[in-house]
């Protein structure tokens, strides 16, 4: 079984902000399969389902950002699954252009304080992810301001096509070729 994990902050104050990409992510895939992420268990939000016949366990941790790990270790320890082969994060990253994706098979958590947190629950980097590119931070904004704020209507028409690249990218992970994932996804927008 595969756990997918969108990060974000579970506040109605924050939905459709940049920091809650990964929420938006596992929103798009629960509507997509059929899957009801409503059953409140390890600090989180789950559904389970089936994606293209493969088990898969969704989660939206209700821990907030910073505390993402507690809520992704909970899960893997009930489940009895394995972070390096059996988990997928998805969540934001300023450092890449709105809607671009980055995949990886494990890394360091780039400044991103959900990974550090799910980093430091696990203790070890070795878990796949797909990044979403929600822009850089203008000059002069303050972080935790810019992160928290909502997307333009332009940029959220780029976040929906975006979505369903991480579709594509989810099935082709799902089936153990995060290599052909990375080689389809991993480039710049044109």
């Amino acid at each position: 079984m595969y756990i997918i994990a969108g990060l974000g902050n579970p506040a109605r104050e924050y939905e459709n902000t940049r920091h809650n990409i990964g929420f938006m992510a596992v929103d798009m895939l629960a509507e997509k399969y059929d899957i009801s992420v409503t059953t409140c268990k390890h600090k989180a939000l789950i559904g389970k389902g089936m994606i293209n016949g493969v088990k898969t366990l969704l989660v939206k941790p209700l821990t907030y950002m910073n505390l993402s790990g507690e809520a992704v270790r909970g899960v893997l320890d009930y489940y009895k699954a394995d972070a390096s082969s059996e988990l997928i994060v998805i969540y934001d990253d300023i450092s890449l252009d709105v809607g671009q994706l980055r995949i990886r098979k494990k890394g360091s958590a780039g400044g991103h304080n959900g990974i550090k947190n799910i980093i430091a629950n696990l203790g070890h980097d070795s878990f796949q992810r797909i990044k979403i590119g929600v822009g850089e931070k203008p000059k002069g904004y303050d972080l935790v301001d810019y992160v928290l704020g909502h997307f333009s209507s332009g940029e959220l028409a780029v976040i929906k096509e975006s979505l369903e690249k991480v579709d594509g990218a989810v099935q082709l992970m799902l089936e153990g070729k995060t290599d052909a994932a990375m080689n389809e996804y991993n480039t710049k927008k044109s």
